[in-house]
C-alpha cells in the first residue's frame, strides 16, 4: 500500500538519497523496452508470445495487387429481386460488369436467373440450375 513518506521523500535534500557514492547511480537511466536476450534468457517469452520473431521478413510484391472479388448466392438473390421488380421478363445478370470475378454457393436462391460470370463454384452452379436458372459462359 502506498504511503506518503517513501524513501525518495525522506531523503530529499540529502546528497545521494541513500545510494552511497555520488557517481554510483549517475547516468544509469532505465533499461527501457529493449529486446535483449531473445535467444538466451528471453527465449521462453519469445516462444510463447512472439513465435514469428525470428522468421524472415520478405517484401511483398507491389505490382500484384489483384484480388478476386467474389459474390455469394444470397447477395445475388437480393440483386435479382431488385431486377425482377423493374422488369417482368427473364432476369439476366452480368456480374463481370458489376465488378465480380467469381460466384460462390453460400446461401439459397429461388429465382430462375441467367448469370454471366468468369468463374463459379460447383455448389453455386448446382443451386442455380436447381432453381431453374443457368450460368452463361463468356466465349470472348
Amino acid at each position: 500500500m502506498p504511503h506518503k513518506l517513501r524513501k525518495i521523500r525522506k531523503k530529499r535534500g540529502s546528497r545521494t538519497q541513500g545510494y552511497g557514492r555520488v557517481g554510483q547511480h549517475r547516468k544509469s537511466g532505465s533499461k527501457g523496452g529493449r529486446k535483449v536476450g531473445r535467444h538466451k534468457h528471453g527465449w521462453s517469452y519469445v516462444h510463447r508470445y512472439e513465435p514469428d520473431y525470428f522468421k524472415k521478413k520478405r517484401l511483398k510484391s507491389l505490382t500484384d495487387k489483384s484480388e478476386i472479388r467474389t459474390i455469394n448466392l444470397k447477395e445475388l438473390e437480393e440483386i435479382a429481386l431488385q431486377e425482377s421488380s423493374r422488369k417482368g421478363r427473364k432476369i439476366i445478370l452480368d456480374l463481370e460488369k458489376m465488378g465480380y470475378d467469381k460466384l460462390l454457393g453460400a446461401g439459397k436462391i429461388s429465382l430462375p436467373v441467367s448469370v454471366k460470370v468468369p468463374a463459379w463454384s460447383e455448389t453455386a452452379q448446382k443451386k442455380i440450375e436447381a432453381a431453374g436458372g443457368e450460368i452463361l459462359m463468356d466465349h470472348s
